[in-house]
């Protein structure tokens, strides 16, 4: 085997292991959403992280390239994502309904970065934080505020 398809395939393969964890991670944080029947789930949740990974994927092809600032992309994916959880916020009379499912969007995008960047660590710890986080300050609003 040549060396330009053993590098090709070791490209794919990194590119394949970083879809799937970002796919993971999204799964995971979505599936709280769906449980708790809010708008945006399972699929927006997982979709996300992906989508944020292959931008960030995208950006480190052109990582030591002259002229080229490859973190401009992390930070539209920021802005992007918060359009995007801005969609899900909606006020009913005196309520605001959607933030926290805009803000558990704009981490699963956080979570595609991570994965994109092979920082599967960190992607595994903050997966727990963010879907434990809505379990349980979830549980503790409906039992002692009443929500």
């Amino acid at each position: 085997m040549n060396t330009i398809n053993s590098i090709f395939e070791m490209h794919i393969q990194d590119f394949m292991y970083k879809i799937l964890a970002a796919s993971l991670a999204g799964l995971l944080i979505g599936l709280e959403r769906q449980y708790k029947g809010k708008s945006a789930g399972l699929k927006t949740n997982t979709i996300v992280a992906i989508g944020a990974s292959i931008f960030i994927m995208l950006s480190l092809e052109f990582e030591n390239r002259v002229g080229v600032d490859i973190t401009r992309v992390l930070g539209q994916i920021v802005v992007g994502v918060g359009f995007l959880g801005a969609g899900v916020i909606v006020q009913r009379k005196d309520k605001i309904k959607g933030l926290t499912t805009a803000a558990t969007i704009w981490c699963s995008a956080a979570a595609g970065c991570l994965a994109a960047y092979g920082f599967y660590g960190e992607l595994a710890f903050a997966t727990v934080v963010i879907v434990a986080i809505n379990l349980v300050f979830g549980w503790v609003d409906v039992r002692f505020f009443n929500k």
